[in-house]
């Protein structure tokens, strides 16, 4: 049986919904979960659910966790019984294959990239999101786990972004964007440029740059950039989901006729809302770390949880990480 790791404390709704989610996807899943955090509070929300197979939900003892606010390097010295360094150290010990965590993300990417190392062929390891397009929904990557790159950071990134596109949407040739600021080659940075060359000649379908504008196109299928540049994107894009959502509940309301007519595009809200909701996908692998690592949104509801443990099932039975790891050293990714 495939067992899971789960940082039982990470996120802004631990760790209620946290167990509530894990607990649903032990349901609807042929896997086991290890939950971390203080036992006596684990066992009392477990409680809770009094149908479940306890057969496949442990728990194990951990009483810190790395707030939001904590400096994550700092905070994992000084807690070296944080949730999340319980967690990632059963899976580098080989109790569990995947480790699942809604918290801080620094601390996350920290104490996985401490647990199990980088793939060989890689430097940096990169967030992949879920984001919706007109098509399809793509890949971008980074958004926000190595905030500092150098081109060849981008190409590893592509090649990693090329294999989680085939396995998550059955995509056979992955087309991979260039984030920038123009279309043309000799647009942007240093940083894009030299990637943009290094992408050209690399072995993965590039289809040049892509600019600000053109994400949600679906244009391409992987969408690379620099971590700082992800992050940002990554939260206006969930800022303008959520002020669209206002805007549609206030213009549907706003009189008797429009309210009535609201009546009927509930049904195409509620798809709109499926479209763009990162609960549907539930978290965001960490690529490029030598154990399967799904990162989830600290706002992550049940469902979210739910799903992000899906995600790192489908990735442990699919032998995920070895995929990676085959395609870097058949793209011959440089790194120094």
């Amino acid at each position: 049986m495939i067992w899971i790791a789960v940082d039982a404390l990470g996120g802004d709704y631990a760790p209620r919904q946290i167990v509530d989610g894990v607990l649903a996807a032990v349901r609807h899943f042929d896997l086991g979960v290890v939950l971390a955090g203080p036992r006596p509070v684990l066992k009392a929300e477990i409680a809770r659910h009094p149908h479940v197979d306890a057969s496949r939900v442990r728990t194990v003892d951990a009483t810190d966790v790395v707030a939001m606010a904590e400096s994550p390097a700092a905070a994992l010295r000084r807690k070296p019984e944080a949730s999340i360094t319980v967690a990632a150290e059963l899976v580098a010990r080989g109790e569990c294959s995947a480790l699942v965590s809604m918290g801080h993300t620094g601390a996350t990417v920290m104490a996985a990239y401490s647990a199990f190392g980088t793939l060989p062929g890689v430097d940096r390891p990169a967030l992949a999101v879920t984001i919706p397009t007109r098509r399809r929904p793509a890949i971008l990557l980074d958004a926000g786990a190595s905030v500092e790159c150098r081109p060849h950071h981008l190409l590893q990134f592509a090649v990693m972004g090329t294999v989680y596109a085939r396995l998550a949407f059955d995509i056979a040739s992955p087309r991979v964007g260039l984030l920038s600021i123009g279309k043309e080659e000799t647009k942007g940075n240093e940083l894009t440029r030299e990637a943009h060359r290094l992408l050209k000649g690399s072995p993965v379908a590039f289809v040049g740059n892509i600019e600000a504008r053109d994400i949600y196109s679906g244009d391409a299928d992987v969408i690379v950039c620099d971590g700082f540049t992800g992050n940002v994107v990554l939260k206006t894009s969930e800022g303008l989901v959520d002020v669209m959502e206002a805007l549609l509940s206030e213009e549907l309301s706003s009189t008797v006729p429009m309210r009535v007519g609201s009546l009927f595009t509930k049904r195409a809200l509620r798809r709109f809302r499926r479209r763009v909701d990162y609960s549907e996908y539930g978290g965001a692998p960490l690529l490029g770390v030598a154990g399967v690592t799904i990162v989830g949104h600290g706002r992550s509801s049940a469902r979210a949880v739910r799903n992000a443990v899906a995600m790192a099932y489908r990735f442990a039975t699919n032998r995920f990480i070895e995929r990676v790891e085959q395609d870097i050293a058949a793209a011959a990714v440089p790194n120094r």
